[in-house]
């Protein structure tokens, strides 16, 4: 069944009446098939691909390229969502100009619908840049994945009243700059509820309590697709992970004794041209 296309006046319209935006991540087709008949809201292809899909540690290896072929795959299997490219490390950091330049890529080669990028006031020159050039920019503060080094790894953000400061007053500076929605991880739901209620702008939680305008989930851990660590902030829906390691093992056990493939699974060849089959062979 066919929806409306998810629009930045939509989600807009969505804070105003106080419903609350759906967003999951999304890397591939298939999920993004199903994502978007559930009726998801925003699928966010994010860098979290880097651990979640390719086995990195973490997110700093993650590519252009990359990220470009799994969002067009996105953007494939959910057309009416509204689709975000997630810009890796050092695709916007260098210059607002290489910053403009790499979110057109998202635009023209994966045709998403919006880019995210990491960071405060530092980055607002950068986002400004971008939706100068058309393209819409959501905002990430908080926990930072791109910055873990920097933070002292991937832990809680803005729980003093000096960082909480600074989180809005990053939050301020994003939404003058020209975001369209910006993404709170990882902080406590006292900063996100006074960011929330004074912007204007959608305002997304990962791990930022229940105050927000949205939430957002990695698939592979609200699946119980991808064990390595799971974050407080996750609340898992299926365990997937068991699912399909009994699947394989069933296979297994199946071709090892002979049940699979079974005739059920086979092309049978009528007997008449088995006959005929056979005769050739004889000659």
């Amino acid at each position: 069944m066919s929806r409306t296309k998810v629009t930045i006046p939509y989600l807009m319209e969505k804070k105003a009446k106080k419903e609350q935006i759906t967003m999951i991540t999304g890397y591939d087709y298939p999920m993004a098939l199903l994502e978007e008949k559930a009726g998801i809201d925003i699928i966010l292809c994010g860098d979290s691909l880097g651990m979640t899909v390719y086995g990195f540690d973490g997110t700093l290896p993650v590519t252009m390229d990359m990220m470009i072929v799994h969002s067009a795959a996105v953007k494939r299997g959910a057309p009416n969502a509204f689709v975000i490219g997630d810009m890796p490390f050092l695709s916007y950091q260098v210059s607002p100009q290489e910053a403009v330049r790499n979110a057109g890529r998202f635009m023209k080669e994966a045709n998403v619908d919006c880019i995210k990028l990491e960071g405060g006031a530092a980055m607002a020159e950068t986002v400004k840049a971008i939706v100068n050039a058309g393209i819409p920019v959501m905002g990430h503060l908080g926990l930072t994945p791109q910055s873990t080094s920097a933070l002292g790894g991937f832990k809680a953000q803005g729980r003093s009243a000096e960082a909480a400061c600074r989180i809005i007053e990053d939050a301020a500076a994003l939404e003058a700059a020209g975001v369209c929605s910006i993404l709170l991880e990882a902080i406590p739901p006292e900063v996100a509820r006074i960011i929330t209620e004074s912007s204007k702008v959608p305002i997304i939680s990962i791990g930022a309590g229940i105050h927000c305008d949205g939430q957002l989930l990695i698939v592979h851990d609200m699946l119980g697709f991808f064990d390595r660590f799971v974050p407080k902030f996750v609340k898992k829906y299926a365990n997937m992970n068991g699912v399909i390691l009994e699947a394989l093992l069933q296979y297994k056990a199946e071709v090892e004794q002979g049940v699979f493939p079974g005739k059920e699974q086979c092309y049978g060849m009528p007997a008449e041209e088995l006959g005929k089959l056979n005769d050739m062979l004889k000659r």
